[in-house]
């Protein structure tokens, strides 16, 4: 992929969090969600790419647009085949409650790079670079903390570790109640578990280790964010029913019990990450609207040279009104 196609997706996550910054606090998640999907979708179809959804907002018959499986982009004459995996609204309920860390998020990979995830439960452990080769989904909670501990150079109980605060996280015996007796810090979050990930390898947010069960998709998009800037991660697939066991292997996953790495989640060389602030957070700010302007903070990362980019920008509004623009 050519590097000038960066900044060409900073525009997709833009579009998506401008539309859907409107609807903070608004308690319709749905709404919300789908200004984001349709922002997205519109500004991909301006890219000279020949895209396929990998990860999307579902099958063909749930959603009407950024499906698995959904070609997107220009498609016209000799531009770049690629794996696209999207969350044109990472955290529905987050913004339809008006808290944050709310985020516009996609990954694009040379085709063929990223797991086709199913819409389904994932346990994942993820660690920054200076913890990168120390954790082990098949070991305990208390030999993975210990272990990123030792690699840090950290006691036990600096070590912070974030987790969806989740019921499934905090029945008897739990991840939390394990966490807790290790004499680790922990830090809960609501929703948002590609930003908990990539927490761990960006500075100054003050966490080592992201742990817990959260959503297939999004750990695609997280191992792609932690693929570019260094980072590692692990995870498990967690079917519920023999109906979830076979839409994996419908899409490729042969052993659904398999233990995948970093490279199995997101492979390769040629991975271009995007994020876009919807809602403030440690992460990013989010959408500031003005009299005629509106302001948007962004990250980009490219897994061929590491570098991370932060981009601001004023959107000028009533010179280049927005397509997505809405009555409320």
């Amino acid at each position: 992929m050519q590097r000038e196609l960066a900044i060409e997706f900073v525009r997709v996550t833009e579009a998506a969090a401008l539309a859907s910054a409107r609807w903070m606090g608004r308690g319709d998640k749905d709404s919300a969600d789908q200004a984001a999907v349709d922002a997205m979708r519109g500004m991909f179809d301006t890219i000279d790419i020949d895209g396929e959804v990998v990860i999307g907002e579902g099958e063909i018959d749930e959603a009407p647009m950024l499906y698995i499986g959904e070609k997107i982009g220009t498609r016209a004459g000799e531009v770049p085949k690629v794996d696209i995996a999207v969350d044109p609204l990472e955290g529905t309920t987050i913004i339809a409650e008006g808290r944050p860390n709310a985020l516009s998020v996609l990954a694009v990979a040379s085709h063929g790079s990223l797991l086709h995830a199913p819409d389904m439960y994932m346990d994942k452990i993820a660690v920054g670079p200076d913890a990168k080769g120390a954790i082990d989904i098949d070991a305990s909670v208390e030999e993975n903390i210990k272990a990123v501990a030792k690699a840090k150079g950290k006691a036990i109980e600096d070590i912070t570790v974030v987790i969806l605060d989740k019921p499934r996280h905090r029945v008897e015996d739990g991840l939390i109640e394990q966490v807790r007796r290790v004499g680790a810090r922990i830090k809960l979050i609501k929703d948002g578990d590609v930003a908990g990930a990539l927490a761990t390898a960006l500075p100054d947010t003050g966490v080592d280790i992201m742990m817990g069960i959260g959503g297939a998709p999004e750990g695609v998009l997280a191992a792609a964010g932690l693929k570019c800037i260094g980072g590692d991660m692990q995870a498990r697939l967690i079917p519920r029913n023999d109906e979830e066991i076979e839409r994996a292997k419908e899409m490729g996953i042969d052993n659904v019990n398999e233990a995948l790495r970093l490279e199995d989640l997101a492979a390769g060389d040629e991975i271009i990450f995007s994020a876009t602030g919807v809602t403030d957070g440690e992460m990013l700010k989010g959408v500031r609207f003005q009299e005629n302007n509106a302001i948007t903070h962004s990250l980009v990362m490219r897994s061929k040279t590491g570098t991370m980019r932060l981009v601001e920008a004023i959107h000028c509004l009533d010179q280049k009104p927005l397509p997505f623009d809405q009555e409320f």
